[in-house]
């Protein structure tokens, strides 16, 4: 299994228009955490796009070119890549760009993001939801294929025979699909023999098995080997060397981050309770002990058989030097454990 870190560079909003200090303290941030999750040896580094003032990864592959020029082996992805308000042309180029950059290392995690700021802001209709992202998903693979294309479509002007360079320096970028519960998106991944990546941010784990066999059962009905599919599980996770300390650094963060989202969406606001109720043994939270969270993803691989797993970061009001040990920890304790069970 492949073990790796995703985050959304979480920031205090500044409220500026210039002289971004508190933005450029935390990028350096995460430039220093990728290059600690490459030295400890986990497979992935992850960042996702966001359109607010609370994140500050908007453009992702340009954030993981920073990265790539300071690690040796990690694979840097976008988790994720807002596809439906994207020109798949550019994404195509942008990502080729980093791969070109990293000597091969870039890969793509398309998505429909979990806000909608980006699209009144790259003039999109959130009518269109659904239709954006299935036509800019074919024409994304469609550019990862070939060199030469042709395209016409509804919502982006058409061409023909156009060259798209730059080419990757891989045979092809690995394009992973990014859900969160839908089954329209799980049959979509099957057929389209892709590899998906669940993000699972509430309720039991136990509850998506039923999504993953949907998944598999769509690529067998399409004619792919199921055996062969690639399934990642996205999950928050915080490590430290006492279970008690893990949970008390995790849950100021984490509880601003969840209320601040959950005011806008509706939800009732989330209590110590709750927060220790989900980092149970069956519960959706990896946060803990090393030992604990390697036992909740050799639990979780037991229910999914999954091939990758990132712990989702929140920073949050967490000092950054226990963020780079929680990081350290997943490196040095955790994937041995989880290695070693898994074969």
């Amino acid at each position: 299994m492949e073990l790796g870190i995703s985050t959304f560079g979480e920031v205090q909003p500044e409220g500026v228009s210039g002289e971004a200090r508190q933005s450029y303290l935390r990028m350096q941030e995460l430039i220093a955490e990728a290059k600690q999750a490459d030295e400890v040896g986990l497979d992935v580094f992850a960042l996702g796009e966001h359109h607010r003032p609370d994140f500050i990864i908007s453009a992702p592959e340009v954030a993981l070119a920073a990265v790539a020029a300071v690690t040796k082996r990690i694979r840097l992805s976008s988790a994720v890549t807002v596809l439906s308000s994207a020109d798949p042309v550019r994404v195509f180029q942008n990502f080729a760009t980093l791969d070109l950059i990293s000597g091969g290392r870039a890969e793509i995690m398309a998505g429909r993001g979990s806000f909608t700021e980006s699209f009144p802001l790259f003039g999109y209709s959130l009518n269109d939801y659904n239709e954006l992202f299935i036509e800019k998903l074919e024409l994304l693979t469609l550019l990862n294929t070939q060199e030469v294309v042709s395209w016409k479509g509804k919502h982006r002007a058409p061409f023909i025979q156009r060259g798209i360079y730059p080419r990757p320096y891989q045979p092809a970028i690995p394009i992973w699909l990014a859900v969160g519960g839908t089954p329209a998106s799980a049959v979509r991944a099957g057929k389209m023999n892709m590899p998906m990546t669940l993000a699972i941010l509430g309720g039991r784990p136990s509850q998506y098995v039923p999504f993953i066999n949907l998944y598999r059962q769509s690529a067998q009905e399409a004619g792919h080997d199921p055996a062969s599919l690639q399934l990642g599980i996205n999950a928050h996770c915080y490590i430290a060397d006492d279970p008690d300390q893990a949970a008390d650094e995790f849950f100021p963060s984490y509880e601003k981050l969840m209320n601040r989202v959950g005011k806008e969406r509706g939800w009732s606001p989330i209590t110590r309770e709750q927060f220790d109720y989900m980092c149970m043994p069956e519960g959706p939270l990896l946060v803990g002990s090393p030992q604990q969270v390697a036992d909740k993803i050799i639990y979780q691989h037991g229910l999914f058989k999954h091939t990758r797993f990132l712990a989702q970061l929140v920073k949050g009001y967490i000092d950054h030097e226990k963020v780079m040990k929680a990081i350290t920890l997943f490196g040095t304790k955790v994937a041995p454990i989880v290695k070693e069970a898994l074969g």
